[in-house]
């Protein structure tokens, strides 16, 4: 048996003779930078997310740097981020200067905890960050109220959670500028490092457009201080290709989801991921919790099975924040998800056949 954690196989090799023409389209313009073709996938992807801009930038992380300094957060300012969620998310708040405040997740299904959140507001408060996380998206009918009763910003880091929504509206649309990435693993992934920021908001949008390219409306006049943080032609190009198929690679997400489910519910050792209500959830991990995780992780790889861990290590506990000074059992839902959590294979092309073979090998274990 071999089921990889990650296959690119099946979404790629049907999809090559496209990908080579836009590809041979792109090599021939000779227009490589901030061109046609990233205007394109700018309108095409705005359009997908229900919103009015989207600017295509390099990768997640610098969508969200650049969505921070858009709205001029900075050196005293906090900005409320999810205690579980990968380290990019609290990168961006230090990148500006700003300091991240911690707000434990729900443990069913693992996103930010609405309820917690007010608790954490202080004077410093600017931002609250969520992060729709696994695929999942946060509740930010919520997170929103909370958010305009305190006169805060809300930006949404939407990397994992393309095409997912809440109560029917997009996440990505929510925020009052949000951050997505397109990295090769995500659910629209580029064949290489991409992201984008998306906003309804113009004014916003054009200062993300400024800031993504040496904070320059016109070549060689430079109104702010920027970053060479801009989508390349190449990388716009192929994404306006994958974008045509994510409607279905999402669906085939879903459904290898729900093959999950019903083959894994019987076993009690094993809980199983929670959609919450109102809340859709596109899969772009699928992740389970066991307190016999590494034993449970090392007989799967024996057996030809890979999976991931989706994170070992909390952002608060990484050497990285030490200055901040917390301490294990600081965030104890983010810890025990930490400790119990492993990602099972998913990818657009597993047969039911792939997943009976996983979840046996699961309860083989147990």
């Amino acid at each position: 048996m071999s089921i990889p954690f990650l296959n690119f196989n099946y979404m790629h090799q049907p999809i090559k003779g496209e990908i080579m023409q836009a590809f041979e389209s792109f090599y021939d313009s000779n227009w490589y930078v901030l061109g046609e073709r990233v205007k394109q996938f700018e309108a095409e992807y705005a359009l997908f997310n229900g919103v009015n801009h989207v600017v295509g930038v390099s990768n997640g992380l610098d969508a969200l740097h650049i969505s921070l300094l858009a709205l001029s957060i900075g050196v005293d300012d906090e900005v409320i981020v999810p205690a579980n969620t990968y380290i990019a998310s609290v990168l961006a708040v230090s990148f500006v200067g700003a300091t991240p405040v911690f707000v434990e997740p729900r443990i069913d299904s693992f996103n930010i905890n609405p309820e917690l959140i007010e608790a954490a507001i202080t004077p410093k408060t600017r931002v609250i960050m969520p992060v729709h996380l696994y695929g999942q998206a946060c509740e930010m009918e919520a997170i929103k109220t909370i958010a305009e009763r305190h006169g805060l910003y809300v930006i949404e880091d939407n990397a994992q959670a393309q095409g997912a929504s809440y109560n029917g509206n997009l996440t990505g649309s929510w925020g009052d500028i949000n951050g997505t990435s397109f990295y090769p693993g995500k659910n629209l992934g580029a064949l290489g490092d991409a992201g984008a920021v998306t906003t309804s908001n113009e004014i916003l949008a054009q200062k993300a457009m400024v800031l993504r390219n040496y904070g320059s409306y016109k070549k060689y006049y430079n109104e702010v201080i920027g970053h060479n943080m801009r989508l390349d032609e190449c990388q716009a190009a192929l994404l306006s290709v994958k974008l045509k198929y994510l409607d279905q690679w999402t669906k085939e997400r879903q459904q290898i989801a729900c093959w999950y489910d019903e083959t894994l519910k019987e076993y009690s050792q094993i809980i199983l991921p929670k959609l919450a209500e109102k809340a859709t959830h596109v899969y772009h991990l699928y992740v389970i919790r066991t307190q016999q995780r590494d034993a449970l992780q090392k007989h799967l790889a024996k057996n030809g099975i890979g999976t991931l861990i989706h994170y070992p290590i909390p952002p608060h506990l990484q050497n990285a924040y030490k200055h901040l000074g917390y301490s294990a059992g600081d965030f104890p839902i983010t810890e025990e998800i930490a400790d119990t959590s492993l990602s099972l294979p998913l990818w657009p092309g597993m047969t039911q056949i792939d997943v009976e073979a996983v979840s046996q090998m699961i309860g083989n274990f147990f």
